[in-house]
């Protein structure tokens, strides 16, 4: 069988007849050559394991000595091991068997730098780290609007750690870490916050009421980073897991808990729902000012069934077009209205805010009531 090529040079028009059988007589392809720059876990010997940068380029410093105790020394240099997307080459989908946490920094060029930086905790069930969606992805939005990015490597409940002391002072520990090299990253040491995916909202989120009693508890003189504050200075709690609130818990408020961004999906995520207004509401009954809190009526948790047989997506993908799949960019608009996109040294509104905040009495809890119920007198 014949099948017509049509070819054209100026005004002349002729077809040409190829054969399947001549077709099968040309030279085949080359082959394609491996995926190259495929990140790998560190080498094991004597020393500390040494994490490897996720990205290109990043600057991976560990969040504690080699002899800290808050390391577990029998497990320190064992590697980290990498689970990769089956799909796309080279991307790390998450990581398990940390041992040795760390950040790894990202910085954004001189000219649109705002000083601003977002620390990533990525989420995964305390089981893994899913640093590819929830971290890595990140990274480039944040740059294109002048925001650093610190993708962090917490420890994990299913390598033995517990959440609430060891993975919560991670995180403490590396927004501590983070300032104090926000000279030598050229970062503004007074916008530096955490946002919490999940899992590592579960980090994120005690982050914002405990940070005083960790800064207490590692004030040693011997400790280079004693002095420095671990409060962040914002937070973002992305389809959270419990809070410190949840299962009814009243932990203490400081009067200068950070300004909070809050999203999730609405029934169709109803627990994490559920755990995201439990936070929202103990900041707005303290008077907490600049928190803001999305529930969207359509989406649910990364990683659900779909009806048509697929999972969930999370992080910044875009959900079948639906509203929740932009919730990023109200973030932004959250993040540009308190001024963490001006200048770096600039003050922000947050900073304003809270200031004012503290110079008044602190206001008086809203009683709740049973619909319908008389108000107090």
């Amino acid at each position: 069988m014949k099948s017509p090529l049509v070819v054209a040079s100026g005004l002349l028009l002729c077809v040409v007849a190829i054969s399947a059988a001549d077709m099968a007589k040309a030279a085949p392809l080359p082959a394609l050559p491996a995926p190259i720059g495929v990140p790998t876990p560190g080498p094991t010997n004597d020393l500390p394991y040494a994490p490897q940068p996720i990205l290109q380029g990043g600057v991976v410093v560990p969040l504690y000595p080699p002899d800290s105790p808050q390391l577990n020394q029998a497990r320190l240099r064992e590697a980290e091991q990498y689970s990769l997307s089956k799909s796309v080459p080279g991307r790390i989908s998450s990581i398990v068997n940390i041992h040795n946490p760390s950040i790894e920094v990202h910085t954004v060029e001189g000219g649109i730098n705002t000083g601003a930086t977002v620390i990533l905790a990525a989420g995964g069930g305390h089981n893994s780290l899913n640093v590819g969606g929830e971290s890595a992805d990140q990274v480039a939005f944040f740059y294109n609007y002048g925001i650093n990015t610190v993708i962090l490597r917490n420890r994990l409940r299913k390598d033995g750690y517990n959440v609430t002391t060891n993975a919560v002072n991670d995180a403490l520990q590396a927004i501590r870490l983070v300032r104090a090299h926000a000279t030598d990253w050229k970062l503004d040491p007074n916008k530096i916050g955490i946002m919490g995916f999940s899992a590592g909202a579960e980090l994120a989120a005690p982050a914002t009421l405990f940070f005083e009693e960790f800064d207490r508890k590692n004030s040693s003189p011997t400790d280079p980073l004693a002095g420095i504050t671990s409060r962040p200075d914002f937070v973002a709690l992305i389809y959270p897991g419990p809070t410190p609130f949840a299962r009814g818990a009243t932990p203490a408020i400081p009067r200068n808990t950070p300004p909070a961004f809050i999203t999730c999906g609405g029934s169709g995520d109803r627990v994490h729902a559920i755990w995201a207004e439990e936070y929202t509401l103990a900041m707005l009954q303290a008077g907490i000012p600049n928190v803001e809190s999305h529930i969207y009526g359509n989406g649910r948790h990364p990683g659900d069934h779909l009806p048509d047989g697929s999972r969930m997506s999370g992080g910044l993908t875009d959900r079948n077009n639906t509203p929740f799949g932009a919730w990023q960019y109200r973030y932004v608009e959250w993040f540009r209205d308190l001024g963490f996109l001006q200048k770096p040294g600039v003050e922000t509104k947050a900073a304003r805010d809270i200031s004012a905040f503290l110079s008044q009495p602190a206001p008086n809890p809203i009683e709740r009531r049973s619909p319908g119920a008389p108000a107090a007198k």
